[in-house]
């Protein structure tokens, strides 16, 4: 099991300052698509040449144009690109072949997705590396998560590793990582908490025991 930091509400220093506190303890860091528009892909080839041993993704919730949106990403050092399981299926594949030809790994974000179980079945079809459950910012607000999904994912993916995002911290953790995903993945319970590097260390703990 890996552990993913996002990072959404940074600037390019503070991303650098916040990933050097905490590296020794993550294997990815997520450049959120808070910074993707902020700073644009500048973020992702920043983080990867300040930080060439840890995996970098980068969350563009790809919707159209798949495949030149991942030989963008790829072009900047993304490893890990994401796409949105609500697009069509023609965009997922464009994505694949690319990421395929560039060597690099496609994340379905499952967000907003109406009927997970079939969507899920459907997308594990065409190849993709990662399928995530992702309660967004706007539902946890009203208390969702993300946990229940991840057991219906779990239950029709056969190829593709899963992930799971959304509202994740060091009490919540347990509940998150009792279906077994291959990626966890950590925003505002590690970069909210006053010492993160201890934070982080915790949390990795508990994923690698998993």
């Amino acid at each position: 099991m890996e552990l993913q930091l996002a990072l959404d509400l940074v600037n390019i220093p503070e991303a650098k300052a916040l990933v050097a506190e905490v590296a020794d303890y993550i294997d990815i860091v997520e450049i959120g698509t808070p910074v993707v528009i902020n700073e644009g892909l500048r973020a992702v080839k920043e983080i990867k040449e300040a930080f060439p041993n840890l995996k970098v993704l980068a969350d563009l919730k790809i919707m159209d144009a798949g495949g030149y949106e991942i030989m963008k990403a790829a072009e900047a050092g993304a490893d890990i690109i994401t796409v949105l399981g609500a697009t069509d299926d023609s965009t997922i594949k464009g994505a694949v072949a690319e990421a395929k030809k560039q060597n690099k790994a496609i994340l379905v974000d499952m967000i907003n997705v109406k009927d997970i179980e079939t969507r899920a079945k459907e997308i594990d079809a065409l190849g993709v590396d990662y399928i995530c459950v992702h309660t967004g910012y706007d539902l946890q607000a009203e208390g969702k998560n993300s946990f229940e999904e991840l057991e219906i994912i779990k239950g029709v993916v056969k190829n593709a590793k899963t992930a799971i995002a959304g509202g994740i911290k060091l009490n919540t953790l347990p509940e998150a990582i009792k279906a077994s995903p291959d990626l966890v993945i950590v925003g505002g319970g590690i970069t909210g908490a006053e010492d993160k590097r201890q934070t982080a260390a915790e949390i990795q703990k508990l994923v690698k025991q998993a």
